[in-house]
């Protein structure tokens, strides 16, 4: 075994990996990284174990404590398994597993039933893939203390990933993720994992589910209506090779939308996203066949899902009649704006109403939700802290909507997780709705825009792969930490927030105030123009990420194409000075 240029930690690691504890195939592809001094690939699979970020476990399938497979997963199942054990003792225990389409993903959804199974814990197996908002409603409704699905989300193919669900249907949080880790940190040798599941503790979860599911999202509707009366309105919809083929169309359909047309090349589930590099509903590739349908039958609305139909983009017409993908702020504006205005007109805000989204969502959201005299609150970004705040407020308030810039939306509180399937109805009842008053979705946003001001987004995504690359990124942050730019783009920054600091640094002033979430690892600097731009290293991809948002007055709609040259030119201005 030649590992002479590696560290004697790394190797010591690697070595074990050619042990009788592990398979054939493992030593095997293990010894074939070796062999052909593929130090580099050695390392990167090596460095570190997975851990759980704001999505969960994810990385790059393959051999190594650092990649997706059966040994990364069952220890993981198996550090579950023991922390269940102990904060539900001389209970029955009941977990949801679940999985995508991606490659592999059903053999490790079998694998982590297995490993629950033969710690003597009952598993809700879903017999065929389904959506990640479908786990976290089976997790309820079958009053689990868990649940597991398998995706790598809208990451691309050689990726998958493990996410973990606690008992109210929402993903890890603060204290149990980080607990769970230990547990998993705890075990120290292959044989710790049981991997021979009792299939007695297997129930196969069916069909039947779907239209539970589909029913109980039908009662949150808001204008059935308009839905009746635009029964015609003619949708695009794609699941990008993913699960949102086995739900959406099913949906549409029974909130009453009969003219849905599924784009073909993309309707098969393929976890080799034949049609796309990145299945991510946020890029324009991944959305182009779909659009192209869009324009084919001048559909009203065009809606794309990633491969766990958790995330939905959406293509509209705009006042010249050419189709525009909005971004995922323009989508969560809208969805709010319409929630809080119809359920207002109709006088069913309720009691203690509110509406979520996350520090780098635009504040777009907030403004809306102010001119309703909604609160909005705010969570670092990662659905889960939605999930976690909704869990929180459960007894003294009721949450309507919220989302994050990502593509994640939820409306009503059915599950504790972004859910496309549900957004895709409401997206589609919502342009019913504004076609029944003689309106766009487009027309609408310009209203909103003229209304609460115009706001530019931009993100910037810098991939860093690998431990060199997390080394970088972990630089980058150190740099923004030790430089603290006092302009951007022209413009004095205010306001500085630290997340990991926990605390707001008033530029003038020097006061410092305390910020109440927990700790995270984003800057975000606030110029005297109102303007916010965010960095933050990604918790599920090897990125570090750059967020801004800037915003002006719009008196016409006509007025639109020229002042958003103006605020991307302000845009890319401030992004250079923070970017280089």
């Amino acid at each position: 075994m030649e590992l002479l240029d590696l560290d004697k930690n790394l190797q010591k690691k690697i070595a074990g990996w050619l042990t009788p504890s592990y398979d054939e195939e493992t030593r095997n592809a293990v010894q074939h990284l070796i062999d052909n001094n593929e130090n580099t690939e050695l390392t990167d699979s090596f460095y570190r174990d997975l851990v759980f970020g704001t999505g969960g476990l994810r990385g790059i399938m393959g051999v190594g404590s650092n990649r997706m497979n059966k040994y990364t997963i069952g220890k993981a199942t198996q550090g579950l398994s023991n922390y269940l054990k102990k904060q539900f003792p001389d209970q029955e225990i009941k977990v949801a597993v679940s999985y995508d389409s991606r490659n592999n993903s059903q053999d490790f959804g079998h694998l982590v039933a297995n490993v629950f199974a033969a710690n003597g814990i009952k598993v809700h197996l879903f017999t065929e893939l389904r959506p990640t908002p479908m786990l976290s409603f089976a997790i309820r409704h079958f009053g689990c203390q868990s649940g597991v699905m398998l995706t790598a989300s809208h990451n691309p193919k050689e990726y998958n990933g493990y996410k973990a669900y606690w008992n109210d249907g929402c993903q890890l949080t603060a204290p149990h993720d980080r607990n769970v880790i230990d547990e998993v940190n705890a075990i120290t040798s292959v044989s710790d994992i049981k991997f021979e599941g009792n299939t007695h503790n297997i129930l196969p979860v069916g069909n039947e589910i779907d239209q539970i599911y589909i029913d109980a999202n039908k009662t949150l509707s808001i204008h059935p209506e308009a839905v009746l009366a635009q029964k015609d309105l003619k949708i695009v919809f794609s699941p990008i090779h993913g699960t949102g083929i086995t739900i959406v169309p099913k949906m549409l359909a029974a909130w009453g939308f009969e003219n849905v047309s599924v784009v073909a090349e993309q309707a098969t589930p393929d976890g080799n996203f034949p049609t796309v590099v990145y299945p991510n509903p946020e890029e324009e590739d991944a959305m182009a066949l779909a659009k192209k349908k869009g324009e084919e039958i001048d559909a009203d609305l065009v809606l794309a899902t990633d491969p766990d139909a958790d995330r939905v983009g959406i293509v509209v017409k705009d006042n010249q009649g050419q189709f525009q993908l909005l971004n995922g702020n323009q989508i969560g504006s809208l969805l709010i704006y319409y929630v809080l205005s119809a359920k207002s007109h109709l006088k069913q805000l309720g009691a203690n109403p509110y509406i979520v989204k996350t520090i780098v969502t635009t504040n777009l959201e907030s403004e809306i939700a102010n001119h309703f005299g909604v609160p909005c609150y705010e969570t670092l970004t990662g659905f889960k802290y939605i999930g976690e705040l909704i869990t929180r407020l459960d007894d003294s308030a009721q949450y309507l909507a919220g989302g994050e810039e990502s593509y994640g939306y939820l409306v009503g509180d059915l599950v504790r997780d972004k859910d496309a399937l549900n957004a895709c109805a409401f997206i589609a009842e919502m342009t019913a709705y504004f076609k029944t008053e003689g309106k766009t979705v487009y027309e609408v946003l310009m209203e909103i825009y003229k209304e609460f001001g115009c706001y530019q987004e931009k993100l910037i995504s810098l991939t860093k792969k690998g431990k060199a690359g997390a080394e970088e990124i972990q630089a980058i942050m150190s740099g923004l930490r030790d430089n603290l730019p006092k302009s951007l783009g022209g413009v004095q920054v205010k306001e500085i927030r630290d997340y990991q600091l926990s605390q707001t640094t008033d530029m003038f002033t020097g006061e410092k105030t305390a910020i109440f979430l927990p700790k995270s690892d984003v800057l975000q600097f606030i110029t005297v123009d109102g303007d916010v731009i965010s960095a933050r290293p990604s918790g599920t991809e090897p990125k570090i990420k750059f967020y801004c948002s800037v915003k002006e007055n719009l008196k016409d709609s006509a007025d639109y194409p020229g002042l958003q040259l103006v605020l991307q030119e302000k845009v890319d201005r401030m992004m250079k000075d923070i970017i280089g």
